[in-house]
């Protein structure tokens, strides 16, 4: 038997199992065994791409701006929505009050603050003060005058001062007017300004074409007829034509007590002031400083008045 093939066999089977059972240098190594031996790789970071930031829509809050009146310029008109009369702003601030070249209730000379306000540009006249009685919350005046007949209610006379009330009637008109008699202060502060003028119009002596006094007419006459005689302010007829009524009590001492702001006379007493003089004045009474009383329950045809307003 041949016995070569035979063991030809069995030396390859064991050349195939010493093969097998050999140390090994490993597979050849791949990209993928390159990538996983390297230094672990950075965890990716999310990258945010900035872009417009969008607010919610909000409707914008308007808060409202508080605004004031302008202030009115020295001598603005105001027309009163009651009787139509026309008022005149005098602004805050100090004047000089009194006189040395008065008597002695008008010294001593005293610097005054006063408060803005508005003061009739003219007396009251017959039609305004008529329009109250028709209300019910006046009562008639006087039908008297020194001249002129039939005065109250004849209309030819509508726009001539009211005469003939005593100083309580004369504040009712003003209250239903919705205004109230000035102050001695307020009177004389619009009818002579800031300058110490001894006139409405300045220093000159009076003559009759800036004011009705001494005489030349004997009696009223149309209200604003003297624009020559007119105030710093504007105001009218401060000077003659019908001394008027002020709110304040009479006291020849006063102005050595007299606050220096806003002053509204003594307390009490048994006469009321009365400023301006009248047709029946002559030079040295128609001066602004000039103070004239009253008892109050007086009725004369040479007194009027006039009102005044608080400003705002």
């Amino acid at each position: 038997m041949n016995q070569k093939p035979f063991f030809l066999t069995i030396l390859l089977l064991v050349s195939v199992t010493v093969s097998a059972c050999g140390p090994s240098a490993g597979p050849t190594p791949t990209v993928a065994a390159e990538i996983s031996s390297a230094a672990p790789a950075a965890t990716p970071t999310a990258v945010s791409i900035a872009g417009p930031t969008v607010e919610p829509t909000v409707e914008p809050t308007i808060v409202p701006t508080a605004t004031s009146a302008p202030t009115p310029a020295p001598g603005e008109i105001l027309v009163s929505a009651t009787d139509g009369m026309e008022m005149a702003y005098v602004p805050s601030g100090d004047f000089s009050m009194g006189s040395l070249a008065g008597t002695m209730d008008e010294q001593p000379v005293h610097d005054v603050y006063l408060d803005a306000y508005w003061i009739d540009r003219t007396e009251v006249t017959n039609g305004m003060y008529s329009q109250c009685v028709q209300a019910g919350a006046c009562l008639k005046p006087y039908n008297q005058s020194n001249t002129h007949f039939n005065y109250y209610p004849d209309p030819q006379f509508a726009n001539y001062p009211v005469i003939d009330l005593k100083w309580s009637s004369t504040g009712k008109y003003c209250a239903w007017a919705g205004r109230r008699l000035p102050t001695e202060a307020e009177w004389e502060k619009a009818a002579r300004g800031t300058d110490g003028r001894t006139y409405t119009w300045g220093n000159a002596l009076p003559n009759n074409s800036l004011l009705n006094f001494n005489n030349p007419v004997g009696d009223t006459v149309l209200v604003g007829s003297y624009p020559k005689g007119a105030s710093p302010y504007g105001a009218l007829d401060l000077a003659g034509n019908v001394m008027e009524w002020v709110a304040d009590w009479y006291d020849a001492g006063y102005y050595t007590a007299s606050p220096d702001s806003n002053p509204t006379g003594p307390a009490d007493g048994q006469y009321k002031v009365l400023r301006g003089g009248s047709w029946h004045s002559d030079v040295y009474t128609v001066r602004s400083a000039d103070r004239h009383y009253r008892e109050p329950d007086t009725r004369d045809i040479v007194i009027g008045f006039r009102c005044a307003l608080t400003a705002p």
